[in-house]
This record gives C-alpha cells, sequence and structure tokens, in this order.
C-alpha cells in the first residue's frame, strides 16, 4: 500500500484536476449554446438555397455549368477534412479521423487532403498522404471567411482540374451526447435525375424541387454563377458550423465524463488514506503495547 503522504498528494493532484475539467464543461456548455442556436438558424437558408439551387439544375443548359457538370472517370478526389485545433473532446478527431482512412482506403482513385485544424494534419502529416493544404479549424477564426478560402481553393482545383470530384468530411450536430461523420460531395453539385419523382435523395445533393420558370435579372449567366458559388460556401459554411457545435458538444460530455470518474477516483483514494492511517495508527498501538509489556518482563 502507498504511504499516506503519497495517497494524500495524489487526491491532491486529482482534486486540482477535477477543478480544470469542471470549468471546461461549464465553458463548453456556454459555447454550445450559441454554436447551437447558429446551427439550427443557418440550416432554413441552407435548405431554402438548396431548393432553389435544385430547381436551376433542372434546366439541361445549367447541368453543363463548370461546377455541375460531372466528369468521367474521377481519377483524381479532394476530400476536405474538417477537424479540431485542439484534443480533449472524446472521439471527436478519432472519429473523423477514423473515417478519412476508411475513405481513402476504399478509393481506388488518386486522393489529396484538404486538412481543416490541427489535429487532422498532426496524424497525417507523417503519413503517405498528399496534403493539398493545411488551414486553422473553424473554432480559431471566423466561419464566413475561412468557408470561403476552403471553397477558393477546392474551386480553383476543381476548374483547373487538376481534382475530378471534391468531397468534404465533417460532424453533422445532433445534441451534444449524438455528433456524426458526415461525408458529402461538394463538386461537382449532384441533383440526381430522379429525385423529384421518387422522392429520394442522394447524400450531399441539392434538394429536390419541381420545374419552375425563373426570370433572371439582370443577367441569367451572373445569376446561375453567383447562384451555384454562393450554394458550395454555403455548404461548407454549414458544415463548419455543425463541426463547431459538435466539437463543443463532446468536450463537454467528454469534461462532465471526467469531472465524474474524477470524483469516482478521490473517494477510492480517500478509503485508501483512512486505511493507510488506520494501519499507522494500529502499527502505533503495537509498538506501545508490545514496549510495556516487555517493561513489565
Amino acid at each position: 500500500m502507498a504511504s499516506l503522504k503519497a495517497i494524500r498528494k495524489r487526491i491532491a493532484s486529482v482534486r486540482s484536476t477535477q477543478q480544470i475539467t469542471k470549468a471546461m464543461k461549464m465553458v463548453a456548455a456556454a459555447k454550445l449554446r450559441r454554436a447551437q442556436d447558429a446551427v439550427v438558424q443557418s440550416r432554413a437558408y441552407a435548405q431554402k438555397l438548396g431548393e432553389v439551387v435544385a430547381g436551376l439544375t433542372s434546366e439541361a443548359s445549367v447541368r453543363e455549368h463548370r461546377l455541375v457538370r460531372a466528369r468521367t472517370p474521377e481519377s483524381r478526389v479532394l476530400l476536405v477534412l474538417v477537424t479540431a485545433d485542439r484534443g480533449l473532446c472524446g472521439g471527436f478527431n478519432a472519429n473523423l479521423i477514423r473515417n478519412s482512412e476508411a475513405f481513402l482506403a476504399a478509393s481506388e482513385r488518386s486522393a489529396a487532403l484538404s486538412i481543416v485544424g490541427r489535429k487532422g494534419y498532426d496524424y497525417y502529416k507523417r503519413r503517405p498522404v498528399t496534403i493539398s493544404e493545411h488551414r486553422t479549424g473553424a473554432a480559431g477564426r471566423a466561419p464566413v471567411e475561412l468557408a470561403r478560402d476552403i471553397v477558393a481553393h477546392a474551386v480553383t482545383l476543381f476548374i483547373e482540374e487538376q481534382v475530378d470530384t471534391v468531397y468534404i468530411l465533417y460532424t453533422r450536430f445532433r445534441s451534444a451526447l449524438s455528433q456524426v461523420p458526415t461525408l458529402e460531395r461538394l463538386l461537382p453539385i449532384e441533383v440526381s435525375a430522379g429525385t423529384a419523382a421518387s422522392g429520394t435523395q442522394p447524400a450531399g445533393a441539392a434538394p429536390a424541387a419541381t420545374a419552375r420558370e425563373y426570370l433572371y435579372e439582370p443577367d441569367r449567366a451572373a445569376v446561375i454563377e453567383s447562384l451555384l458559388t454562393r450554394y458550395v460556401d454555403v455548404r461548407v459554411f454549414q458544415a463548419l458550423l455543425e463541426s463547431i457545435a459538435s466539437e463543443l458538444g463532446a468536450r463537454m460530455t467528454a469534461m462532465e465524463s471526467a469531472t465524474n470518474n474524477a470524483s469516482e477516483m478521490i473517494e477510492h483514494l480517500t478509503l485508501d488514506m483512512n486505511r493507510a492511517r488506520q494501519a499507522t495508527i494500529t502499527k502505533e498501538l503495537m509498538e506501545i503495547v508490545g514496549g510495556a509489556e516487555a517493561l513489565k518482563g
């Protein structure tokens, strides 16, 4: 059994760690409320913009747009991986990295990574994977600016035909206890021809919409170019907001579990300390009794 002094030092250390985890949980919970509100508010706009784009892409001429036209074969792929800059958030980063490895392993095409967040970069920088670019995580800068930078880089590679397809892997926020790694195709913009009739929708595709006749002002080509580019911007922006909320929810849950585990550890260490102290007292009493008996003899 450890000495009484060592057990007391261990209890003090665990209690100090518990205060840190409790503070981190409170900070994550406060930030999560704002992040969750941002996610909920942005989903309505993203859905409506998707419906407009789906209506546009029902036209045969728009399907030949440079951001919509599919390429065959798709021999080069760019995967935008959205991770976090910090750890202490449970399996948030590990789940994303595991899914990205599965995607790269299953893909028979040449793949490159555009990594958001330090954790993903630290994992892949020593592995035989092409890293096209690396940016700080969504929590470290304004999501709008970060989304524009990511889209500008991906669209440039796509238009210059350096890549044939662009995917994004992020964590979709459901609740503080549930975050789901999600893989979607960004480019080319995907709208299934049979979507409206069947009611089904491929992952990452614009929502189904009935064919409508649009009036364009001031210029049809300019409006379509602006809408399609903004649609990609909004999808990346939405993914960043979902990732921020998911990271905070995962961190809050992880810190709550750590705080509870620290409480249990303190209880066990307190019992060990009491046993050690009782053993010390018993030993001293035995020595006193033994000395008294020796004096009598």
